[in-house]
């Protein structure tokens, strides 16, 4: 309660797929309180996007909810924190003009329009471009001759965006700004630049980015009008330090603390991806695999899959449904727990069921849209527990397909954790993902809280540490010096029946592909 009184708790916030969280934590840098917001992204005109009026209500509603834990659990008005950190989905298509006006709907990463600049950029560098990364976007408008490129004054991501609204700093975390445009030491790759406006179409790049800010380093403070924006009230006050805004995917590294070589951390919630710090570079180019940065900038593979938890939400959702027409109501934790437990019982094959998850296309299998599929055979074991289970294994067999890759790369993991909603029931989830990968799968407890206490921890970074003191020190030597871990390792049985599982779901891409072609929008 003091150290909320004094203004020393620091606010982690980040804007994920479905929910905004917002994560106070204390000198001690446990959670102290929390709040959220539920929201869902929408398809308009064939494009996934968020309103800026929902990304405001979102934030708004999330600091409120914070702020009315604080009030039920201490008795406490919150006015002022030792500092504050922004978080969000990374990648997307965020463009400005000179006078601040947002020029088209905000692109997400979950869009798969951008093949033929992804394509055309990553031939021209050398260098894999996905289809969510920001130039992707820029250049694929240019492609299209849209009609708002000459205007663009300023690009960013949704994090460097609330980021600016707050402080007034368009600025950007290293990670982040690695899933806008490749870098080289941290700083945006100048050979790049330079090949990429020789293509010519719109005004010189580097004016257009945010400048990139390292963690630990000044990025701005909350202005009146971003005390304001945050906390409509009229309680917070201005004048709080800020840490540079920061992805999903560094703030999942930092809250599983892998920001090491050969550490790695697997974050699983609407998409699921893998961060595996690496020791070395790769020995060549791979289409399916992101080379990001941790926020202090070392180098990352990333292998991102656009679906993961997405379809077991909509089927939830179901069983809930069908528990209230029968007159046994259940809340959606229950539900959850039901059917993850389920799936540990479950044939390890899953009995001839077979689910493709894909809401969204998957670039990783070169699918530009998705058809959520559900088949069986005809003598399928067609029971609760095998198909929870094929729910559950259809939610991490695309990234067991990109790990391979570095499997065979030779790659070095010593740690590999676990992290986000797909991990909350333990011991299931994990297993599963133990025997996906081959490899021992950890969990902390803080699991559940994922992002945006790793986001508060880099809040806490910047207003804390010691001069020279790294990331990895600070990490290491305050964080998570006594942390308690959950180790699952994979068993054989469940290593051959996801084998056998993930062979299906290989075969079965020529359907879901069938499925996109019959089945259009």
């Amino acid at each position: 309660m003091e150290q909320i009184a004094a203004g020393r708790a620091v606010l982690g916030l980040e804007l994920g797929s479905t929910r905004i969280k917002a994560v106070l934590i204390g000198d001690d840098y446990t959670p102290l309180a929390s709040g959220d917001y539920q929201w869902e992204n929408r398809l308009e005109n064939g494009i996934w996007t968020y309103s800026l009026d929902n990304v405001w209500k979102g934030v708004q509603g999330a600091y409120a909810a914070l702020k009315a834990d604080v009030k039920s659990r201490y008795g406490l008005t919150l006015t002022r924190l030792g500092g504050i950190g922004i978080s969000a989905m990374m990648h997307g298509y965020l463009a400005f003009d000179k006078n601040d006006r947002l020029l088209v709907p905000f692109r997400t990463w979950r869009n798969t329009m951008t093949g033929d600049a992804a394509a055309e950029l990553s031939e021209l560098f050398g260098f894999n471009i996905p289809q969510r990364w920001s130039i992707a976007h820029l250049r694929q408008a240019i492609l299209n001759k849209e009609e708002h490129i000459p205007q663009i004054a300023f690009l960013t991501t949704l994090a460097g965006y609330v980021h600016w609204q707050l402080t007034g700093e368009k600025v950007l975390g290293t990670g982040d700004a690695s899933g806008m445009f490749p870098l080289k030491d941290s700083k945006y790759n100048e050979e790049f630049l330079q090949k990429f406006d020789a293509l010519g179409g719109c005004a010189p790049l580097r004016g257009l980015l945010p400048r990139i800010v390292a963690a630990g380093e000044d990025a701005g403070m909350l202005s009146e009008k971003g005390a304001k924006l945050l906390d409509p009230t009229g309680d917070l006050q201005p004048g709080i330090p800020f840490a540079p805004p920061e992805g999903d995917a560094g703030t999942g590294m930092v809250a599983t603390n892998c920001v090491s070589p050969c550490t790695g951390n697997v974050s699983a919630g609407t998409s699921v991806f893998a961060m595996i710090v690496l020791e070395r570079p790769l020995s060549r180019m791979y289409p399916q695999i992101d080379l990001v940065t941790t926020p202090d900038g070392r180098p990352v593979a990333m292998v991102h899959c656009n679906n993961c938890t997405g379809d077991i939400n909509a089927w939830a959702g179901l069983l809930q449904g069908f528990a209230d027409a029968i007159g046994m109501s259940a809340d959606p934790g229950t539900v959850y727990t039901a059917l993850f437990r389920a799936a540990m019982r479950g044939t390890p094959d899953c009995g001839g069921i077979l689910n493709i998850n894909y809401l969204s296309g998957e670039p990783l299998t070169d699918l530009t849209a998705g058809r959520p599929l559900l088949a069986r055979l005809p003598d399928a074991q067609l029971t609760f527990e095998n198909f929870a289970r094929a729910l559950v294994c259809s939610s991490m067999v695309t990234l067991r397909l990109g790990m391979q890759l570095l499997s065979r790369e030779h790659v070095r993991v010593e740690r590999l954790l676990g992290h986000g909603g797909l991990f909350k029931t333990p011991g299931t989830a994990q297993q599963l993902l133990a025997a996906a990968l081959e490899a021992p799968v950890s969990v902390m407890e803080t699991a559940g809280e994922g992002g945006p206490w790793g986001m508060a921890l880099l809040a806490a970074y910047r207003v804390q540490r010691n001069e020279d003191e790294t990331l990895e020190e600070f990490l290491n030597e305050r964080v998570f010096k006594h942390a308690e871990t959950i180790v699952c390792t994979p068993n054989e049985v469940d290593m051959r029946g996801f084998d056998a599982y993930c062979s299906r779901f290989e075969q079965a891409l020529v359907m879901e592909r069938a499925a996109v072609q019959t089945m259009p929008e």
